[in-house]
Formats: structure tokens, sequence, C-alpha cells
């Protein structure tokens, strides 16, 4: 009889309940290779919800704290992949926060091992679908944009292979992603280092993920004051004019609502009419799904917030008198989309009608 081969990268896994008691002693190891291995295989268990809930039940994460800071790097590494890991899980996520893990692990991102920083990046934009994680990385924020332009500097900097290039463009999404959502918790960190600028230049990045999150995170930057009069002081809206155009749905919808946003001011009305953008915005309102055409869910969502934002851009932008005079030629689209001419549309539709009939007040309104 052939001999049961076994891979010498991962640790033995004991059957039923011993596996993670066994694994988690071998984490204790004072061999490199011994908890590497343990690694290994708590990262193929925890995939499945019932043993990453086991894992965090039975004291695990307080050991790998202790292994994030361990003196040999592919400890650490496995460490993060197997931290990225369990942050797929709510479980995992509210562990990871409420058992102090956050400042070691962001203490990773300066490693020198790339595959370390990526497990870290996607540890970090994980957590920061909690609510309580977004606000718990509100300090991270700085040292987030700063690890921002650094990526940005190394792109430049070096010619890469194309497998290289993916890999630095799914770390730029992941840190853009983790920014966007402390962002919308509070803007006020990114505000006071640079957060307008240092997102700008990544607006018309050519992978379209980048200018997709780059555009969420610059919508969310946008809502306090401050932040629409960077916009603005940062030469940030011809940039996010031009993404009207883009081929992407969603990073339309970002570009469109942080004009949304910044046309609230004085200035950014100016701006915005300076830079002809009336034309782009109802070219995206009266864009309608062809007949017969049938689109996923998430795409008629997008869709939808393209129409919606524009259309609360168009109703700022009608405060100003040039702009109502150019939209008053354009009542009939605002009023078809307001569902006055009788064509219902679903539900779903019912976002639309409303913002339609804000920016038909505010076009028709006299004194």
């Amino acid at each position: 009889m052939a001999g049961v081969q076994t891979d010498p990268t991962r640790a033995p896994v004991a059957f039923g309940e011993r596996a993670l008691p066994r694994l988690a002693r071998e984490l204790r190891d004072p061999e490199p290779l011994t908890r590497r291995r343990a690694l290994a295989s708590l990262c193929d268990l925890v995939h499945d919800p019932e043993r990453a809930y086991q894992a965090v039940s039975q004291g695990c994460m307080e050991q790998l704290k202790d292994l994030l800071q361990d003196s040999d790097l592919s400890v650490r590494t496995q460490t993060s992949e197997l931290l990225h890991l369990l942050a797929s899980h709510s479980v995992g996520r509210q562990a990871l926060l409420s058992g102090g893990l956050l400042p070691p692990l962001s203490s990773l991102l300066d490693e020198p091992c790339a595959s370390c920083r990526r497990s870290v990046h996607r540890a970090l934009s994980r957590l920061a679908l909690l609510p309580a994680g977004a606000e718990a990385m509100l300090p991270l924020v700085p040292r987030l944009l700063l690890k921002l332009s650094e990526e940005e500097e190394e792109e430049e900097e070096e010619e890469r292979q194309e497998q290289e290039v993916q890999k630095e463009e799914e770390v730029r999404v992941l840190l853009l992603s983790t920014l966007a959502r402390c962002v919308r918790r509070d803007a006020r960190p990114a505000l006071a280092c640079g957060g307008v600028a240092a997102l700008g230049r990544q607006l018309a990045h050519r992978s379209a993920l980048v200018r997709r999150e780059a555009a969420a995170a610059m919508m969310a930057i946008s809502v306090p004051v401050e932040g629409k009069q960077q916009v603005c002081e940062e030469a940030v809206l011809p940039v996010l004019v031009a993404l009207l155009s883009d081929g992407d749905a969603e990073v339309q919808a970002n570009a469109a609502g942080t004009i949304m946003n910044t046309a609230v001011i004085t200035r950014g009305k100016l701006q915005c009419l300076e830079l002809d953008v009336l034309p782009l915005l109802l070219g995206l309102v009266s864009e309608e799904q062809e007949e017969g055409e049938e689109e996923e869910e998430e795409k008629r969502k997008r869709r939808r917030a393209v129409v919606v934002y524009s259309l609360r851009a168009l109703a700022s932008l009608a405060e100003a008198p040039a702009a109502r005079r150019l939209l008053l030629q354009h009542l009939p689209l605002l009023r078809k989309r307001s569902g006055e001419e009788g064509e219902e549309g679903g539900e779903e539709e019912e976002e639309v009608r409303r913002a339609a009939r804000t920016a038909v007040r505010v076009v028709t309104w006299t004194p």
C-alpha cells in the first residue's frame, strides 16, 4: 500500500474538536517552522465560518497578536494572511477589533515583504466594513494617505511586470476603499493632511477600479464645507467633470456625487458652470435603459445613482441665474424624469422621481 502523502508546509490537523487546540499549542512552539506550519493549516480551516468562530472563541486571537510581532518574517506574513481570512467573517472582524490587534497589524504596513503588506491591507479593508472598525482606524488615515503617495512614487520610478502591476493596483484599491470608509465616518483627519490633493491624483489612474475607489473617497471627503472648499482649491473639478464621460458607471456616479456636493457652495457652482458641466449632467439624466435590454440589479443600481446624483447637482446649479435660464429649456426632460407626464416606473425609480421634482421646483422658482 502506498504511503499517505502529507504536505510538509502544513501541520497535521487532528480530528474534530481536537484540531484547533492542537494547532493553538503549536503556535507557541519555539521552532519557527512549526509555527509557520500551524498557521498554514489554520488558514485552510478558517475559510469555514464555524472553524473561524472556534478559533476566536478558543483564544487564538491573543496568540496571533504576539505572532504579528514575531522575529520571523514568514510567521508575520502568514499571521497577517490568517487575520485577513478571519476578517472575512463578522465574528473575526469583531474579535480583531476588540482584541487590540489593530495596532500590531497596522505596524506591518512598512514590512519589506509585499505579500505581507497586501494581506495587511486586505484585513484593514475588511475591518473598515464595521462602522466601529472605520472609527478605530481614523488615527491611521494620515499614514494611509502617506502609503498612497509612496505607492504612486514607486510606480513612477520603476518599470514593473504585468503581474506586479496588478498586485500593486490591488493594494492601491484596498488603500482607497479603506480610506473611503474612514472618511465617511469623519473627514477631518484626511482634510487636515492633504487628503483632497492625494485623492485627486488617483482620479486619472488607468485602472477603473482605482478611479472608482478614488472618486468614492472624494465624494465622501467633499461632504463637509472644508472638503467642498478644498475640492475647489485643488483644481479637482476639471478631472471630475471629465470623469462624467468615463466608461465605468460607478466612476460616473461618484464623480457626479462629488460635483453635487461641491455645487452647494457658491465657489463650487461658479467653477462647475465655467467648466460647462450642465450639458454633461443633462446627458446623463437623459440616458435610459434601451427597450428589451436586461441588466443585472447591480448595474441598474449604478445607473440610478448616476441619474440621481446628476439631478441633485442640477438642482444645486439651478440656484445660479445663468444655469436656471439654460435648464428652463430642458424642463420637458426634467418633468419626464419626475413622473409628471404620467410615466411611472417601478418602486426603485422613486428616488429618481424625487430628485427630478426637486430640480423642477428649483428651476421654475420665481421670487
